[in-house]
Formats: C-alpha cells, structure tokens, sequence
C-alpha cells in the first residue's frame, strides 16, 4: 500500500504526530515496493538510510526517472538504503519533512517556502531545482475569458499548494474574489489530481489549475486551456519553479556526504532527461505507470512532456516571487526568507561538471 493512497483516505488536515506514525505503520515504498540499494560501491563507502519524497507527477520527473533508471542507487552507493515515498500534493510532503519522517522530497515552492516558514527558518533547505513549466488551468470549453469564471468552481491539488496560490493571485489580479472555504466569486475546491479528471468529465467542477500531466488529461477530457501559467511569467521569460528538491536541515548537518550524493543523482538524472528528451519521456512513463496502476496515453504524454523544463537551477527570483503572492493572498504572515537556500554542494558539483553556478537570488 503506498503513501498516496494514505493520503486519499486521511483527513485533509493532519498533525504532524499523527503522520509520522502513519508513516511508520504503512511503510514506504521504492520502485520495487521495498528498500532498493545500490547496484555498485561508490568509491567511499557511506552508509546510512535516506527517506525520499516525490509526486507521481510529470513535474517529479527527475525523481521518477532517476529511481526507475537506478541513478540514485547508483550514486547513494550500496551502504545507503533509498527509501520512498509518493504523495498528491506538496502541502502533505511538507507535513511529512516537519515531523522526521522524510529526510528530503521533490516539492512545490509554495509548501517549501511554508515548511521554512513554520519552523523559523530552521528545518528545510532548498539545495537543488529539478523542473520548470508544467501547470496550467484548463476549463469548459464554453469558457473563453477570465471574466466567465465568476460562478464556476475550480480544482487545485490542495490548500496553499503551488498551483493553489498561482490560481487564487490569477484570480485577484482579475477581480474576483476567493477564501479558503470554497466561497467567493469562484469557489476553489482542492483535491487529489487523482480525481480531477472524473470529476471534470463528470462536471463536478468547472476547470482545474493543474500541474502535469494532469491538466493534459482535462484536456484530453474536453477541456481548454484558458490559462498557460508560463504566460503569467513574462518577468522570467516564461520560466517558473515548479519543483525544488528540500532537505531537512538536521538530515544535512548529520548526513552531508548523502545529501551530495542525493544532489548528484538529482543532477545526473536531469542530464539524462534532457540528452534524450523522448527515451527520458518514455521512462518517466514507465515510473509513472507502476505508481498509478497505468501509464499515460502518448497523446497526454506528448502533450504534457512539451511544457516542461528540467534544470537544476531552483529559479530563486520565481519562487520568492510566488511566496510574496502568498503573503498577499493572506496565507502566510511576515515570511522570511533568508536562508531557506543552500546551493553549496549543488555549486560545487556544477563546477565540476564545467557548468554554471545557480542564483539564490
């Protein structure tokens, strides 16, 4: 039984207390539903255990990629067990990271900025990028203006996620108004994307801002797409954070050879999406499809894999940014943000490899 599925069954809000030990009894799963190791010694042995987040989303493919394809275990080295774990939304991946029961994930900005937040600036860091693009809003057909949507009720994957603050400032900036009950001008409803597609075609909801591949299934079910999110970025020439890779900080302090061997199989399996693009797709699928009982059709892969960018830069300036958008929205006080990136390993690495330094900035 996976994580995800946890998820669907508990109660949107959950104490931290109450996941670790849901954590504990469920279990986490690899790619093989067990620990996976690696397949060859790194040069030094380290040993230890590392407990990975990630979504069964196209925006988690380096992580999805990297599993399947044995780039984690390869670069972890035999000493260190991967562990991992699979969730709908950022907001329940952040719980898990607050309470000790991940060591690092893929997430959102929005939940990671949140998860810094709630512990003053202590417990996560941001110490790589792994995707941008991704996300849209697709709507009814019928819907072709943003003036249109007062009335109708829209999906995001949960409370304060990514795509929940990007669709609740779109709306703002338009003049319509929201709250975190579902009323307003639009209502906003969260729920798991597992569900989104039924409930669009079964006209429970009106649209949904997404990440993929889920908003190419609504799509595929008849939607439109009113909203590219890439448009909403001009000041990033279209570009926008739409996963980072966290670390807890006590994991990092404790375990920072791991942590560079984590940030160097994120790099490589980023390197491997993009030398081939398409055989990266076709993998990723595959991931995908033993997580989510099937793969993709090819039209909702094709469609999804085009909007999407795999980069190790975590595009700082977007995501304190889309931070700055919560604040506003009302659902986060007095942020701060100093700190909550430590880009050193991941400098360092890059340098290696005859590439660029990242901005924090």
């Amino acid at each position: 039984m996976r994580v995800s599925r946890l998820w669907r069954a508990a109660a949107p809000l959950i104490t931290a207390g109450a996941l670790a030990l849901a954590l504990a009894v469920v279990g986490c799963s690899s790619s093989s539903d067990g620990d996976s190791a690696s397949a060859s010694a790194a040069p030094s042995q380290v040993s230890g255990t590392l407990r990975l987040g990630y979504f069964p989303n196209l925006t988690h493919a380096p992580a999805l990629y990297g599993v399947e394809k044995g780039i984690f275990a390869k670069e972890l080295g035999s000493g260190v067990i991967l562990k991992t774990s699979t969730f709908n939304s950022g907001v329940q991946e952040a719980e898990a990271v607050l309470s000790g029961a991940l060591d690092a994930g893929y997430i959102g900005p929005n939940p990671a900025v949140n998860s810094f937040i709630k512990s003053n600036g202590e417990a996560v860091r941001i110490i790589s990028g792994a995707t941008s693009g991704g996300a849209a809003l697709v709507v009814r057909p019928d819907i072709t203006s943003v003036a249109q949507l007062k009335g109708t009720t829209l999906a995001t994957p949960s409370l304060g996620n990514t795509q929940d603050v990007a669709l609740r400032y779109y709306l703002k900036k338009n003049g319509l108004k929201t709250d975190t009950q579902g009323g307003g001008d639009v209502s906003i409803k969260p729920q798991d994307n597992s569900l989104t597609a039924d409930a669009f075609t079964n006209k429970a909801i009106d649209g949904a801002w997404v990440p993929e591949p889920t908003a190419s299934r609504l799509v595929a079910a008849g939607g439109k797409v009113l909203v590219d999110e890439a448009d909403e970025w001009p000041e990033t020439k279209g570009q926008f954070v739409t996963t980072v890779l966290l670390v807890r900080t006590a994991y990092l302090k404790k375990n920072p050879e791991i942590v560079r061997r984590l940030v160097t199989a994120n790099v490589a399996s980023i390197n491997g999406l993009n030398a081939d693009r398409d055989a990266g797709a076709k993998v990723t699928n595959t991931a995908l499809g033993k997580l989510a009982g099937k793969p993709l059709s090819d039209k909702v892969l094709t469609s999804a894999w085009k909007s999407l960018t795999f980069t190790p830069d975590p595009i700082a300036a977007s995501l304190l940014t889309s931070a700055k958008r919560q604040q506003e929205l009302g659902l986060i006080k007095n942020p701060k943000f100093d700190g909550i990136f430590d880009l050193t390993i991941l400098n360092d690495i890059l340098s290696k490899q005859g590439k660029p330094a990242v901005s924090d900035s």
